[in-house]
């Protein structure tokens, strides 16, 4: 087996490392949200977008699982600022 670059990063948006989510699976962690929570890998402005399947074949890998059987992690979607106004029901004070 080829040798794994352990500062590769593998979410670019939290800078995390596939190292990191090596440590992180070999400390215990065995699905994407607890990887993910401890590392914070897929909680960036593309929330896993880019990273998801790179973590995902990663766990596989150090699990013995198929990718298909690794439960997907929650998603949320983006938060964006909205004005209070846009909330409000108009003609209600």
């Amino acid at each position: 087996m080829a040798e794994v670059d352990k500062d590769l990063l593998i979410c670019r948006c939290e800078e995390v490392a596939q190292g990191e989510i090596e440590a992180a699976i070999e400390e215990g962690a065995s699905s994407l949200n607890e990887i993910k929570r401890r590392t914070r890998a897929g909680m960036g402005l593309c929330q896993g977008k880019t990273c998801r399947r790179l973590v995902e074949r990663i766990l596989a890998e150090k699990t013995g699982q198929k990718p298909g059987d690794i439960q997907p992690s929650t998603h949320r979607p983006p938060v964006r600022p909205v004005e209070l106004q846009a909330l409000a029901t108009p003609g209600e004070e």
